[in-house]
């Protein structure tokens, strides 16, 4: 057995604000490792990771990629399976799929930039989730680069748990070079014990009584703190020089924990989805107990759905490139082929209850996709589905009766990447209509429906709608026995209310309500003398599909709905003088701001921004703060629209218009 199968793992991500210099410091790290030749380059388009053209041309990564190598000496080797990911905020849901295969990550800051909003809200997000983090401080030998205010921004804007690992010389010039501290500088071993007092009361005593403690046990309280995610440590180093880079490794082998290897029953995560050369799906697994192989049939799926698959073929990330395998164990991420019909987050063999989604906002834009001159309609839905594949977050949306689709999207950016991806990949000319908010609509009250037998439809549908609370779902009960008709006719009802809540009175989705069938009935199956089944005179499945958007809409008119629209909550860092125009601002954006917080030249305000004017307040705040300005924005749900509320173009035959929709159904009956 070789000792790539019997070293042990760490899979570790690469996370920062974007252009903090990530895939620089992954190219250094295969470089470091003997894995690549030279380091590639950003500017140039070289780098190992950066695979999309789109990512080279740009200069930013768009999707997660992976890459392995060795770290350390033959006897004590960590196989280190590293993922590099994006940085720019309109591609946060794919860090959020990667942070619940992480082991360890390594969060880069701009010694140049400093601490940058979306750096906060991603080491918020880590430190809730209990993922071990060591920070780089990257760029210490470009101008204007700094080491204490750093530091201190660092204590202040993200934890005041941090920990300088090393000095820097020559910092902001091309010479700079970062050092380590030892166990014989006194200083540092102070700085050490006072930090990891906090949360030990061994170390705490020896602290107050200014005992000294054995540098040995300070490592070890170190390594221990770090993986429990309560103290950071920190190194600095330049990702293009190499400085700092071997400090950096040394932590990375030291102070992060490898992945668990249990023996348990087969249990993986699908965390990201490709296609191969001949069309075929590829599954990024995480595999976390058991051990997954060839010719192998595992079960498949999340909890709305599940299937068997037949794993045809395994190939492990090793030293920067793939390995053929017949099998995958704990601990590791490989490529999985043979699973037709997987989707990312699904789970491979035994269900797992931990889970990294839902971390970050939801997309909350919406755009027309336009096909270009020439393009066949068909060709671009299918091509839409397959990136739906990759990012199950674009959220396709098929509108049958005017032949448009709809994505969803968390920003601008996104509208290039998939137009770019369309003409390359796919040949295919696409645009984008202007870009619009994405509501959604709640019941005010209680609504009741009832159709009995109603032409053409042989059954009886009775429903009452009733408000739940925000971010309870939609839930289906009866109020009527189960016995009382068959059950596929019961199973037809409750999927065309999920259905058919995806449009509310205005078309905007109804997220959150109870529905309840308060009445049933049906024809039992019958047929002529001496004839066969005679569907005109028995009730299908089919009726109370098409009768069911009828009763509920009858009940939602009832109950009538209120819109609501995407807030965020955001908060602001500003220079004092700067804080009358970011007010008058966010007047015009219809925000709602808390009361400023200021101390000397500086001042703080938390406001409730509308996600539609995210966009224009991103554009606007750093002419308004002459660049000083921070803001730091998270997903804080929803709130009534004042004024006349927006309706949404319907997708289906509209059962609001009774005329219309009978016409429609009968047509297709």
């Amino acid at each position: 057995m070789s000792s790539a199968w019997t070293d042990p793992s760490l899979n570790l991500g690469i996370l920062a604000h974007v252009d903090a210099g990530k895939t620089s410091l992954t190219e250094r790290l295969l470089h470091a490792a003997g894995v690549i030749d030279a380091p590639g380059s950003v500017d140039e388009g070289s780098t190992r990771t950066d695979s999309l053209a789109l990512e080279r041309r740009r200069g930013i990564t768009i999707k997660s990629a992976v890459v392995s190598f060795p770290l350390g000496p033959p006897e004590d080797r960590v196989n280190i399976n590293l993922i590099d990911t994006p940085g720019h905020p309109d591609f946060i849901a794919e860090v959020e799929r990667v942070l619940g295969v992480l082991d360890g990550v390594v969060l880069v800051v701009s010694a140049v930039e400093g601490v940058q909003a979306q750096t906060r809200i991603l080491l918020r997000t880590l430190r809730r989730l209990g993922i071990p983090t060591l920070i780089f401080v990257n760029k210490i030998d470009r101008g204007g680069a700094r080491y204490a205010s750093t530091l201190r921004q660092l204590a202040e804007r993200l934890t005041p748990t941090v920990l300088a690992m090393g000095p820097v010389r020559a910092i902001g010039t091309p010479e700079a070079r970062a050092l380590a501290y030892g166990g014989e500088d006194a200083a540092f071993r102070r700085r050490m014990t006072e930090v990891l007092a906090e949360q030990d009361e061994e170390l705490l005593s020896a602290y107050v009584t200014d005992t000294p403690v054995p540098y040995r046990r300070l490592i070890g309280a170190l390594a221990r703190q770090t993986r429990d995610c309560r103290v950071h440590p920190v190194f600095f180093g330049s990702a293009v020089t190499g400085a700092g880079v071997p400090e950096l490794v040394d932590g990375i082998r030291g102070l992060l924990p490898s992945a668990d290897r249990g023996d348990g029953r087969l249990s993986g995560t699908v965390f990201k989805v490709e296609r191969g050369e001949a069309g075929e799906k590829i599954a990024c697994v995480r595999m976390f107990s058991g051990t997954l192989s060839v010719r192998e049939r595992v079960p498949v799926g999340r909890a709305d759905s599940s299937h068997e698959g037949k794993v045809t073929a395994v190939e492990v990330f090793h030293e920067g490139t793939g390995a053929r395998r017949s099998a995958v164990r704990a601990g590791e991420i490989a490529k999985v082929w043979g699973l037709g019909e997987v989707r990312i987050g699904d789970w491979v063999g035994a269900a797992r209850r931990e889970s990294a989604q839902a971390h970050f906002a939801p997309p909350t834009l919406e755009t027309v996709v336009v096909p270009g001159p020439g393009t066949d309609r068909g060709a671009l839905h299918l091509a839409l589905a397959r990136l739906a594949e990759q990012d199950p977050l674009i959220g396709l949306r098929q509108d049958d009766v005017r032949g448009e689709v709809y994505l969803s999207l968390y920003g601008e950016v996104q509208k290039e990447v998939i137009e770019t991806t369309l003409a390359e990949e796919f040949g295919i000319e696409a645009g984008f209509r202007e870009t619009t908010t994405i509501c959604v609509e709640r019941p005010l009250g209680v609504g009741h429906g009832y159709e009995k037998d109603l032409h053409p439809f042989l059954g009886t549908v009775g429903l009452r709608v009733e408000p739940a609370a925000p971010g309870s779902g939609v839930s289906f009960g009866l109020e009527v026995e189960l016995g009382s008709m068959p059950y596929a006719f019961f199973k037809a009802v409750e999927e065309t209310v999920y259905e058919t809540l995806g449009q509310g009175l205005l078309g905007w989705r109804v997220p959150d309500c109870r529905v309840t069938m308060t009445h049933c009935g049906y024809w039992p199956r019958q047929s002529h003398a001496h004839a066969v089944f005679d569907k005109s005179m028995s009730s299908t499945a089919r009726d109370f599909r098409q009768l069911t958007p009828l009763v509920l809409m009858d009940a939602l008119r009832e109950a009538g709905t209120r819109v609501e629209e995407p807030v965020h909550r955001v908060r602001f860092d500003l220079p004092a003088d700067a804080l009358s125009p970011v007010l008058a601002l966010l007047g015009q954006l219809r925000a709602v701001p808390g009361s400023p917080v200021v101390r000397g030249a500086a001042c703080t305000v938390e406001a409730e921004v509308p996600a539609a004017g995210l966009h224009r307040l991103g554009q606007l705040l750093p002419g308004l703060t002459s660049g000083e300005g921070l803001a730091e924005s998270r997903f804080a749900g929803y709130r009534p629209v004042t004024g006349t509320p927006p309706a949404r173009p319907r997708t289906d035959h509209n059962p609001l218009n009774r005329k219309e929709y009978l016409l429609a159904v009968t047509r297709l009956r």
